[in-house]
């Protein structure tokens, strides 16, 4: 039995409502923080400056300044200063150090920084205290900074 070009149509029209509602729940539902997630930094205690191995931002009178090479230093210092976490019940056998990215972190009105460890690939944070936080996924991917590509060329 063929389909006629209407019945066709029908299908397509109601397969992509389908996809469009499966995308935006999926979307909504990702874009939550979980339940047990608080920020890292409030008012009282923001964050001033960070250093992610080589590259740095800093709280300036106005704006966020970066290391030169960061190309989204805005929206790189806005992650961090507004990242949640939470707390994982158990502690974490010995992770893979070789995948850990030391992350020294400057609280105003603390007069030492701090040495996290953050492991990208997993979204966790490491604290001082060794203590294991895991970042909610929505906010990953904006922790990572975008990096000015350079090549060096022999002549």
């Amino acid at each position: 039995m063929a389909l006629s070009r209407k019945k066709w149509n029908n299908i397509i029209i109601l397969a992509t409502i389908m996809m469009i509602s499966v995308l935006t729940l999926l979307d909504n539902k990702t874009a939550n923080f979980p339940d047990d997630a608080s920020p890292l930094f409030d008012e009282d205690s923001p964050l001033t400056q960070l250093q992610l191995d080589k590259l740095w931002l800093n709280k300036g009178t106005f704006s966020w300044q970066c290391h030169p090479n960061v190309l989204n230093c805005q929206s790189w210092a806005e992650a961090w200063s507004h990242i949640h976490l939470s707390p994982l019940g158990q502690p974490l056998g010995a992770a893979d150090n070789e995948l850990a990215q030391k992350v020294v972190i400057q609280i105003a009105n603390k007069s030492q920084p701090q040495l996290w460890k953050f492991f990208a690939t997993s979204g966790l944070l490491e604290s001082p205290a060794n203590n294991w936080y895991q970042i909610p996924p929505s906010q990953r991917e904006a922790l990572t900074p975008i990096i000015k590509a350079e090549a060096f060329i022999e002549q």
